[in-house]
């Protein structure tokens, strides 16, 4: 795990800004640092390690091929690097390797394959920057499900890139303005959804893309992308060559590929363990560890003492049982309250998914005994795991009785009647106006009409829920799982992860990720992942052979925090109404400080808003932080 950044067509000091760009993703790899300057002043790229695989000084980045032709700045890991090794070998592309690092195997790989056929060969996660002295072209890469960031874009006259956010807003003369336009998407989910940044003409590499720069750079709009691998290829082709063996045959087969996956995602040359929030995903990846290992896997968790939100209690249950190395922190408001002030920073943009300050504290924590953990991420939307998915299914059942030109003048009337009363009566009132199971699901994002009016831009960008068809798949159940798997769970789920465990140099791999894994998930028919109400079925099954059944019975939690009830109280009670100062807020100029002040008293006093207030919070702790520093 490392932190790349660069740019092309530089006006000022070459060596101070890339300088700048690596200190501000120190974290990201606090082992060592490279750059590389090209001799005919177009391109620089810099590099911050974190060693994983050979810590020996031939793992250094950025790195030159063989043949002088290409230079690599590299973030990630390429878990099936061995084999791409001796494929390599085998077919004389090389002689040797003068290290054993992954970086030069991948390096080796585009110079013996090419760029578009090397980068199919590889299974893991990954950011690269790769530049070819020969074409004068620069590639950027990222991963098939969107594991690593990679921010690209146009400061001034010069194309820049990074993995960190933060890393391209240092840069001198950075002023590019904030894209007010995003800041209606970021209200409705909390993040700001892929190819959108914070800031204009500054974008994220959507996942499974390679972007292609020929030199010299002369705008933005140069920039071509192409997708290598899509997430909607995968599930139709998935969906269309259904599994034809039995439940058991089906479980037998995800139990190899996971097992598969996990001994690959286990090789490192520095300490491993895992997350375990006692929930049926991280559970089954901590057990396969454990069936794979003689010596006791390092498992970590966290607590609180609010029952209602406390899962440690069952995680050291479970690993009791496996037999686990197993270690739990139990947190406060007060240890909320002092990582609170370190998110805009982490995050660089808006982000405001709450859990994230119970996984910076783990992250932390877990750091302090090894430098690769595990984590059960992605087993809700390949296997059909969240709850909303049966629900969404179960409404549209009662709903679909009543014609669409009856329910939606009912829709009108109910969502914009001063009657409405509370919130939670006006999003019903929206979700009778769906036109089909996804559509539903996608109104119950859009929430309240209220959420906006927070911002005072009122234009809003198209986003992939807008473009999607809702018939791309047979099954409604499908369609939803793929639907986040396009936005919510690279633009949430993993961003979270990733920002929070890399701010304390601390690698996370997710095996239910790995690319065949992926596929095979998608091959599966829906009676092999829903049995009612409850989904993960063919997961469970594979958990259930390592750890009784009665014992994971319970409703999951997660690593979740009583947020709402914090904020009512005075420690961060004071914190919050300090952000939203209405002299504030007015002198900003983004948001609608009367709109705000009426979420902020209906959440006091009524309970309401307790999502879309911490969204406010979340972005007011941005702008007073991160865009006060750049536009001061």
């Amino acid at each position: 795990m490392c932190g790349i950044a660069g740019f092309c067509n530089w006006k000022g000091n070459r060596q101070k800004n890339i300088e700048k760009m690596k200190e501000r993703m120190y974290h990201r790899g606090p082992d060592a640092g490279g750059s590389y300057f090209s001799e005919d002043g177009q391109v620089t790229l810099g590099h911050r390690r974190l060693s994983i695989v050979d810590l020996s000084e031939n793992g250094s980045q950025p790195m030159v091929s063989h043949s002088g032709r290409y230079v690599i700045a590299y973030n990630g890991e390429i878990y099936n690097y061995k084999k791409i090794a001796e494929k390599l070998l085998q077919e004389k592309k090389v002689d040797r390797f003068r290290g054993s690092s992954d970086t030069e195997v991948l390096l080796e790989a585009f110079e013996a394959y090419g760029v578009e056929k090397a980068i199919t060969l590889c299974k893991g996660m990954f950011a690269i920057a790769l530049y070819d002295q020969k074409e004068k072209s620069l590639y950027l890469l990222r991963d098939r499900i969107g594991e690593k960031p990679l921010y690209y874009g146009q400061v001034g006259e010069s194309f820049v890139f990074a993995s960190d956010l933060g890393s391209i807003a240092v840069l001198d003369g950075f002023q590019n303005p904030i894209n007010t336009s995003v800041l209606n998407l970021y209200f409705v989910h909390g993040y700001i959804p892929a190819p959108y940044s914070v800031y204009e003409k500054i974008y994220k590499l959507e996942a499974g893309t390679m972007l292609k720069l020929k030199l010299p750079f002369a705008g933005i709009e140069q920039a071509k992308t192409k997708a290598y691998w899509s997430i909607k290829k995968a599930a139709r082709k998935g969906q269309e060559n259904l599994f034809k063996g039995s439940e058991k045959e089906a479980a037998d087969e995800l139990e190899r590929l996971l097992k598969e996956a996990i001994s690959e995602q286990m090789v490192a040359d520095v300490p491993v363990g895992a997350f375990l929030s006692a929930g049926i995903d991280s559970s089954t990846v901590v057990a396969l560890m454990q069936s794979l290992n003689k010596n006791k896997v390092k498992s970590f968790t966290i607590g609180m003492d609010d029952k209602a939100y406390n899962e440690a209690v069952y995680a050291k249950e479970i690993a009791r049982y496996l037999g686990t190395d197993h270690t739990e922190l139990y947190i406060t408001q007060e240890d909320a309250k002092a990582v609170i002030p370190k998110l805009s920073g982490i995050y660089g943009e808006p982000f405001a998914d709450s859990s994230q300050i119970p996984t910076y504290l783990v992250s932390k924590m877990t750091r302090e005994h090894v430098t690769v953990s595990l984590s059960g991420d992605g087993g809700d939307e390949l296997f059909c795991g969240y709850t909303s998915y049966a629900s969404v299914e179960r409404i549209w059942n009662k709903m679909k009785g009543v014609p669409y030109f009856i329910r939606k003048p009912c829709s009108e009337l109910v969502t914009h009647s001063p009657l409405a009363g509370k919130p939670i009566c006006r999003i019903k009132g929206k979700l009778l106006g769906a036109k089909g199971p996804s559509d539903l699901y996608i109104c119950s994002y859009e929430t309240d009409p209220l959420t906006k009016e927070i911002c005072l831009d009122k234009r809003v960008c198209s986003y992939k829920y807008s473009e999607y068809d809702p018939k791309f798949l047979k099954e409604t159940n499908h369609n939803i799982m793929l639907m986040d798997m396009l936005m919510y769970h690279p633009d949430d789920i993993l961003v979270k992860v990733d920002r929070a465990a890399m701010a304390v140099s601390l690698e996370t791999r997710v095996p239910m990720l790995d690319k065949d894994v992926v596929e095979f998930a998608w091959s599966l028919p829906i009676d092999y992942e829903r049995e009612g109400k409850t989904g993960k079925k063919v997961l469970r099954d594979v958990l259930y052979r390592y750890v009784p059944k009665e014992m994971m019975e319970r409703p999951k939690k997660g690593f979740s925090i009583p947020v709402e009830k914090w904020l009512r109280e005075p420690l961060l009670r004071e914190w919050a109404e300090s952000l939203i100062d209405r002299k504030v807020l007015e002198q900003q100029g983004i948001l609608n400080a009367d709109v705000v002040w009426k979420i902020w008293k209906d959440f006091i006093d009524k309970g309401e808003w307790r999502i879309q207030i911490w969204y406010i919070l979340m972005f007011q702790e941005w702008m007073m932080k991160e865009a006060l520093r750049i536009y001061s």
